[in-house]
């Protein structure tokens, strides 16, 4: 069993982690409790002093240690992922996945983050620093288990506080091995995971040992949290749904994009939060991008994510499943064309789910106005560009969004007009560890990535005189 914790937990609440092809078992994970919360806390009360005094220096080379060690065992994480999760090995999948998680550690201890003289004339002076929280309580997704738990903790560790994280039901094991290759350098206790259920992860955001919470995940969930959170104060980075929109103007090479706008739909099978999920292409040249990403799709194949021919695998999950389907069965009762998929074999093993493009649908319908977050595209023609970007802005959500055009000015002004935290040109979700991170309206608040990162998981203070 890989636990990944400074302490051991009763080997009788364990559960069992199934693949996605027969459901086979591939390994057992603990079920902990809020009580093996309470441990993990205590041990992390008592290693954080310790570890912020290290300084920024120290804390960087230990990290950076842990670096190396997840890319020594980058290949024994990435089958774990490709298993567990899903997720194809190939591709933009588990290898690329584990990769990551030694360049986000790497990048966190590296990233220079130095006092800012905010003031220093005859006025007087003043220095604005940034210092620990003191415990970050961390809560994460299934979608990319591994390397989204990296994002919450590679930061936190840089600015000097232990971390307390509990990983999604579904994808347990993943985050217990990259947690157990990073504390084989690691200080005992500065890095705990927590494997339970729901009540582990209310328990951490009412905690008033956390004073800060990172939550990846949906928009309800995330709303929750800011509202248990409130009567600690704890600071807070809510990374939440999306449903990103893509406009692609008039004057676009369809060819030439249609294997972006491909990945940047359905990347993980298009279980991705800042992944396309509504696409907005311009009536002169709707049909022709539509048989583009048609013809491209149909050759990426689909297949259980540890044979290595495969780029696509199946949903995580049944529920995730049946979302999909049921959006994409309303949207056929609503007169949409099938141009590609929309015929999964429901009694066939795996989540397998079809990539599947939708045409001929409006804003009113589901799948344009709900988050799939699966591999169903619906794709909309429009032919005034105020009116698309008031379409695509017409959502509760704001994660990300994507113009495509043979002209960037043009398409960096259009831009500029879409109300999400990072506007991609000529691509979608294409994420680097230097690039802030985030979203706005309800899908959260609070940057991730780079300095903008680092910050978010400090507190400042500013010494004056």
């Amino acid at each position: 069993m890989l636990t990944g914790t400074s302490h051991k937990t009763d080997p009788s609440k364990e559960s069992c982690l199934r693949t996605h092809r027969g459901e086979s078992v591939i390994g057992h994970a603990p079920v902990q409790t809020v009580d093996d919360l309470e441990v993990a806390v205590e041990a992390a009360k008592r290693a954080q002093p310790a570890w912020e005094a290290l300084g920024h220096a120290e804390r960087s080379r230990i990290m950076l240690e842990a670096a190396e060690a997840l890319d020594r065992s980058a290949e024994a994480l990435a089958q774990l992922v490709a298993h567990e999760q899903g997720k194809p090995l190939d591709g933009p999948g588990a290898r690329f996945e584990a990769g990551g998680c030694a360049v986000w550690m790497r990048t966190a201890a590296t990233t220079p983050l130095e006092p800012e003289t905010v003031v220093d004339d005859d006025s007087g002076h003043a220095v604005l620093n940034y210092r620990a929280i003191g415990i970050v309580g961390a809560i994460n997704p299934w979608n990319w288990p591994a390397l989204i738990a990296m994002w919450q903790l590679a930061p936190s560790l840089r600015m000097g506080n232990a971390v307390v994280m509990k990983p999604a039901s579904d994808t347990t094991l993943s985050v217990l091995a990259m947690a157990a290759i990073v504390n084989q350098v690691l200080p005992e206790g500065v890095f705990t995971v927590v494997a339970g259920g729901g009540e582990v992860g209310a328990a951490i955001t009412k905690h008033p040992a956390f004073g800060k919470i990172m939550f990846t995940g949906s928009t309800p969930t995330g709303k929750s949290i800011a509202r248990d959170a409130s009567d600690n104060l704890a600071r807070l980075t809510l990374e939440l749904g999306g449903n990103d929109a893509g406009i692609v103007l008039p004057d676009a090479d369809p060819k030439a994009i249609a294997e972006g706008l491909f990945w940047g739909a359905f990347i993980n099978t298009g279980q991705t939060c800042a992944a396309l999920k509504r696409l907005y292409v311009h009536d002169s040249i709707h049909d022709e991008v539509v048989a583009e990403l048609v013809a491209f799709a149909k050759n990426v194949p689909m297949g259980p994510g540890y044979e290595a021919e495969n780029l696509l695998g199946p949903l995580t999950n049944r529920g995730q499943w049946n979302i999909v389907n049921d959006l994409v069965e309303k949207a056929k009762a609503d007169g949409a064309t099938i141009a590609l998929g929309g015929n999964p074999d429901a009694d066939a093993p795996g989540y397998f789910y079809p990539a599947t493009i939708v045409t001929d649908v409006t804003d009113e319908s589901e799948l344009v106005s709900e988050e799939q977050f699966g591999p169903a595209l619906p794709v909309l023609r429009y032919t005034d560009l105020d009116d698309v970007i008031a379409r695509a802005n017409a959502v509760d959500v704001g994660l990300g969004g994507s113009v495509w055009s043979s002209d960037v000015a043009s398409a960096r002004e259009v831009a500029a007009r879409v109300q999400s935290g990072t506007v991609w040109i000529n691509q979608h979700g294409t994420l680097h560890p230097l690039v802030p991170f985030g979203g706005i309206k309800s899908s959260g608040y609070g940057l991730e990535f780079g300095v903008e990162g680092l910050k978010a998981v400090a507190v400042p203070q500013v010494i004056s005189g």
